[in-house]
């Protein structure tokens, strides 16, 4: 592992307010490997044995059963997973791969077990990081339940919108069949759903979005920041 990557991941909050000590003690197990793209990294029911952390790349969070698969969520530079698996010391729940050749850390769960009983600022970080998860849960839980294929096409369409800085026309993260994974749609569905938001502004070329009719769009989709915003 490089200085600069090692600064990286000392600077993710769930790493920042441990002591130098104690943060070396569980990087003294750790370390970094490249990954061709469409890799499987871990396998739902396997043994939790590794924190990754995403140093570059992207990798798909995923899930499988009786003959069905569903993305559940990407992962981007610099960013862990999966932490509840490794402090409960628990099967994994979701499997991963790469989507791009990707840069991962294998930090040993047993390390993060040993260090999380002894620095209280780390067991405070993952508190607050498995709080914040369970309530990114919630509210993708709200997103499908609460509303309309249609309605939730366009209240992600309007968060991609702001994630790219909110211009009018923007690029998908993705291809549009892992989209309608993510929505909970078949690939048919979402292409039916993109006609459905014609008559409110929005045309589709590839993964190139155009949004001609903003407030109509707004109007229609009725964000919630309490679904909508990620970062509370």
């Amino acid at each position: 592992m490089s200085d600069s990557e090692y600064r990286d991941i000392q600077k993710l909050d769930l790493f920042a307010q441990m002591t130098d000590d104690h943060f070396a003690s569980l990087m003294q197990g750790a370390y970094v490997q490249n990954f061709p793209a469409q890799i499987e990294l871990i396998t739902e029911g396997d043994p939790s044995d590794f924190l990754h952390v995403v140093l570059s790349g992207a990798v798909d969070l995923f899930s499988e059963w009786n003959g069905r698969a569903t993305s559940m969520a990407t992962v981007r530079p610099i960013s862990t997973f999966i932490l509840a698996a490794t402090i409960k010391n628990a099967p994994y729940l979701m499997s991963a791969r790469t989507l791009e050749k990707s840069r991962i850390a294998l930090i040993p769960s047993q390390d993060v077990r040993s260090i999380f009983d002894k620095d209280s600022g780390f067991a405070r970080a993952i508190v607050t990081e498995l709080s914040q998860c369970y309530r990114s849960v919630i509210k993708a839980q709200k997103d499908i339940k609460l509303r309309s294929s249609l309605e939730r096409l366009a209240n992600y369409l309007l968060r991609q919108q702001k994630h790219v800085g909110g211009g009018n026309v923007f690029t998908l993260d993705f291809e549009k069949r892992r989209l309608a994974s993510i929505l909970g749609m078949t690939p048919e569905n979402l292409s039916r759903a993109f006609k459905g938001l014609q008559p409110h502004g929005v045309t589709v070329n590839g993964t190139r979005i155009t949004i001609s009719n903003q407030m109509g769009l707004e109007e229609f989709a009725k964000p919630n920041p309490l679904i909508d915003d990620a970062s509370t």
